[in-house]
């Protein structure tokens, strides 16, 4: 079953499969989702407002990597 990345992804957190944050998801291009696996304060508040672009620091998020997205979190299955 795939998962569908829309715009609402955007400044969500993405977590491992223990719960733990591995970055924010900065924006989101043609259905892909993109991580910033360090984002600073301002890094974090542009992408809750819609305003992140993706950038040489940005890590595209593979659809086979994403086990669940819910309203709060992207979730991450081990592969």
């Amino acid at each position: 079953m795939a998962t569908t990345i829309t715009d609402d992804e955007t400044g969500k957190p993405v977590v491992d499969s223990d719960g733990n944050q591995v970055g924010v998801v900065s924006s989101v291009e043609h259905g892909t989702a993109y991580i910033d696996p360090d984002p600073g304060i301002t890094e974090k508040l542009m992408a809750k407002l819609g305003w992140g672009d993706s950038d040489e620091e940005d890590y595209p998020l593979q659809e086979a990597r994403v086990q669940a997205v819910t309203d709060d979190e992207i979730r991450l299955r081990d592969l």
